[in-house]
């Protein structure tokens, strides 16, 4: 008899969402197995013989995977659950075939590259800061950028009561520059642009690991090529 899986990877699988907030949705009692709520993550449960509920949505099969890049347009929030009227990046993608989510975030205001998948393993393994996946983004300010400015960028800033720095500033032309950086944390690059003192006009991602936006128009999505996947991890 088949032993089972874990339930926050038999969820990921069938594309409720990443396997992180697979074990968010659990621990909020989100999840029942066989009408009981389960609040244990590596609870092991099979497809087969389990019926497994996530709110009133019941997960019966693992959905053929799907992969897009999209140019997301300022004004869309990388969220699920709708607040209020305001426009969700899954509006770009309707009538909606898959359970699609984000993999990671942008905030309202940023634009450029957003991966948007059904995979949770996927989305996983690409935000896991195993991976150390470096993230480039393009910034334009009001100001003329000088040494100063780039010295206080390189410096770092405090996000999240955690001190982080960038790992690459590069000045593009006198009010633009590109930064990488690998943490990751909330609304990281602007905290950066604060504390030097610059007015963010535009902010647009631009690459993650080797995977470039390059022309895709701005609020268009295209299916990830195999290569395209691999390249994600690359240095």
């Amino acid at each position: 008899m088949e032993q089972g899986k874990r339930l926050s990877k038999v969820l990921a699988a069938a594309g409720v969402a990443s396997r992180r907030v697979c074990e968010e949705l659990i621990f909020s009692g989100k999840v029942c197995v066989n009408g009981q709520v389960t609040l244990i993550p590596q609870t092991l449960v099979s497809l087969e013989r389990d019926k497994i509920t996530v709110g009133e949505r019941i997960i019966s099969k693992e959905e053929s995977k799907i992969y897009y890049m999209l140019n997301k347009p300022n004004g869309y929030i990388c969220t699920n659950a709708r607040p209020g009227s305001k426009k969700i990046v899954l509006d770009l993608f309707e009538p909606l075939q898959h359970k699609l989510f984000t993999i990671g975030r942008l905030d309202r205001e940023t634009t450029g590259l957003l991966l948007v998948t059904n995979d949770g393993h996927f989305a996983n393994k690409v935000i896991h800061p195993s991976s150390n996946i470096a993230k480039e983004y393009l910034v334009k300010v009001t100001q003329e950028i000088t040494e100063e400015h780039l010295a206080c960028i390189a410096e770092g800033a405090y996000v999240d009561g955690v001190w982080v720095k960038p790992r690459r500033i590069t000045k593009v032309r006198k009010g633009t520059l590109k930064i990488i950086i690998k943490e990751g944390k909330k609304r990281e690059v602007r905290a950066f642009m604060e504390k030097a003192g610059l007015t963010i006009l535009e902010l647009s991602r631009i690459r993650i690991g080797g995977l470039i936006l390059g022309s895709l128009p701005i609020g268009k999505y295209r299916e990830l090529t195999d290569r395209e996947k691999a390249l994600l991890f690359e240095k």
